[in-house]
């Protein structure tokens, strides 16, 4: 998920939205990051997609080194169990345009940079899912948190 202020803007130190995203396996977390994304998003939807499409390029070469192992006989879970990624997204701009393939005038600049995971979505190996913003663990990464709210999500993370 990606952070996006309008404020922000005016400061080219701070002009860039934050993104952050925590990678479960088995329940556990393995993997998080939270970070700068390198270009500024012109909306909230453009940040949240390109934090989407960041997490992606770290849990696509973990799905498929699972399906290798998994091909190859070692043990990495149930033989029936499908390797398949679960996303939770909080922006439904961002989720819309994760699930469906169509053509959009003011988002037309993502395609080449950020559509990279789409065949993963049609084919059903990744799931994007809404959210609730009060449930969004990566905030957790992205954002100053009422201390309520920053250990509800803490305890989600770590399966407490």
């Amino acid at each position: 998920a990606g952070t996006w202020d309008p404020s922000d803007t005016d400061s080219k130190d701070t002009a860039r939205s934050r993104y952050g995203y925590i990678v479960r396996l088995f329940g556990c977390p393995i993997l998080w990051k939270s970070s700068l994304q390198t270009e500024i998003a012109l909306s909230t939807t453009e940040a949240e997609y390109t934090g989407l499409s960041y997490a992606l390029r770290d849990v696509i070469p973990i799905m498929e080194l699972l399906k290798e192992m998994k091909s190859k006989g070692y043990p990495v879970c149930d033989a029936q169990a499908r390797i398949h990624c679960k996303v939770f997204e909080d922006n439904s701009g961002a989720v819309e345009i994760a699930r469906e393939k169509k053509y959009r005038p003011r988002t037309k600049h993502l395609n080449c940079k950020l559509h990279h995971f789409r065949g993963y979505v049609e084919s059903g190996e990744i799931s994007i899912h809404h959210i609730d913003t009060k449930e969004q663990p990566a905030d957790y990464l992205t954002k100053s948190l009422a201390y309520d709210l920053f250990v509800k999500l803490r305890r989600m993370i770590m399966g407490w």
